[in-house]
């Protein structure tokens, strides 16, 4: 019996992984030449299928990195002067928050204790603040903000520009993609991919704020900046040799995605989220971290363990199941199940019933 993989990341691969892996090796498309219009083509297809599969505007730019954690960088050098403010709940909405203070910028933070999460009424956005940060799916504590919420808050703050991780939940939220300025994402979790690649989706907002911000002498990085990736990306190029493998995987799995329709992934999605707090909800020795159930993540399940987690962790491995370990604080009496389009119901249910 080969392994089955509920962690947050790397995760389970995508069901037809190995299919399109193939494809591109019989292609021999891992030696052509960046340059070469066989890489438009791949470029473009990866562009439409996103496109489609999250509802992207056609004037905003689709642009790959190496990974999210670059988009941090990127996204704080190229559209803050000087002040950003960031919604931290977690280890990965921390990070965003302190790579803007590495970046010498006033960033100001509003934050929650681990396994709580924001809604629109209690946030204040400070007067100076260029940009907001959003981590929409905390990874590290199962905790999500809702759309709705993201959406109040940006037009409640129209001027300002919001930068959304969904790193570990895309492409399930439905966000507005006409609303939102920056959005980024991974691929080694809920689109089933080996890590490598981050994809940056920017509207012309950004451009703009990081055309003004060079005009002015600043730096806004050395290495693909923004008007770069974007200038590329809008020809279907990358300004250096990118992750090919990675652009060409990830088009293959947007597509059939889109082939079996992102309502209905979404509903799967929601339904085994379901599956999994119901099973945890009053079970002897367990306790969902998230109390709010509104604001528990439909993709990675925090659960604390009245026993140390590494009992049940290394029970499951045996049954060759892996789930992950809690993060940070809740590293020895947490699990994390996640829950990705790579994982199936019959997947979730066959977990559910060794717990």
């Amino acid at each position: 019996m080969s392994k089955k993989y509920f962690t947050a990341g790397p995760a389970e691969l995508y069901p037809k992984f190995s299919e399109f892996l193939q494809e591109f090796v019989d292609k021999q498309l891992g030696s052509i030449s960046h340059r070469s219009g066989d890489f438009k083509k791949i470029y473009q297809h990866t562009d439409e299928q996103l496109r489609i599969l999250l509802g992207i505007p056609e004037e905003n730019a689709i642009m790959f990195t190496g990974s999210a954690s670059e988009i941090w960088e990127k996204s704080i050098q190229s559209l803050v002067e000087f002040e950003s403010f960031h919604l931290v709940n977690g280890s990965f909405s921390e990070k965003y928050y302190q790579y803007a203070l590495a970046l010498q910028k006033t960033a100001k933070a509003f934050k929650k204790p681990l396994g709580e999460g924001f809604t629109y009424s209690e946030i204040e956005v400070p007067e100076y603040a260029e940009m907001v940060c959003i981590t929409q799916n905390e990874t590290s504590t199962g905790v999500q903000m809702r759309e709705a919420d993201i959406h109040k808050l940006k037009r409640s703050n129209a001027h300002k520009l919001f930068s959304i991780d969904i790193v570990s939940s895309a492409p399930i939220p439905t966000l507005d993609f006409k609303l939102m300025d920056s959005v980024f994402f991974s691929v080694q979790k809920n689109f089933g991919m080996p890590a490598g690649l981050g994809v940056w989706i920017a509207n012309e907002k950004c451009l703009e704020k990081a055309v003004s911000l060079k005009e002015k002498g600043l730096s806004i990085g050395a290495h693909h900046d923004l008007p770069t990736l974007w200038k590329n990306a809008k020809n279907y190029q990358n300004p250096s040799t990118p992750n090919v493998m990675g652009i060409f995987l990830l088009g293959k799995i947007a597509e059939d995605m889109n082939k079996t329709g992102i309502d209905t992934i979404r509903k799967t999605n929601a339904s085994n989220a379901k599956k999994i707090y119901q099973h945890f909800e009053n079970k002897e020795g367990y306790e969902i971290f998230v109390k709010d159930p509104d604001l528990r993540s439909k993709t990675v399940a925090v659960i604390n363990t009245s026993s140390p987690s590494s009992d049940l962790i290394q029970k499951l491995k045996a049954e060759n199941m892996i789930i992950g370990s809690g993060y940070g604080p809740g590293k020895d009496n947490q699990i994390r199940i996640a829950n990705f389009i790579s994982t199936s119901t019959e997947d979730i249910e066959a977990l559910l019933e060794k717990i």
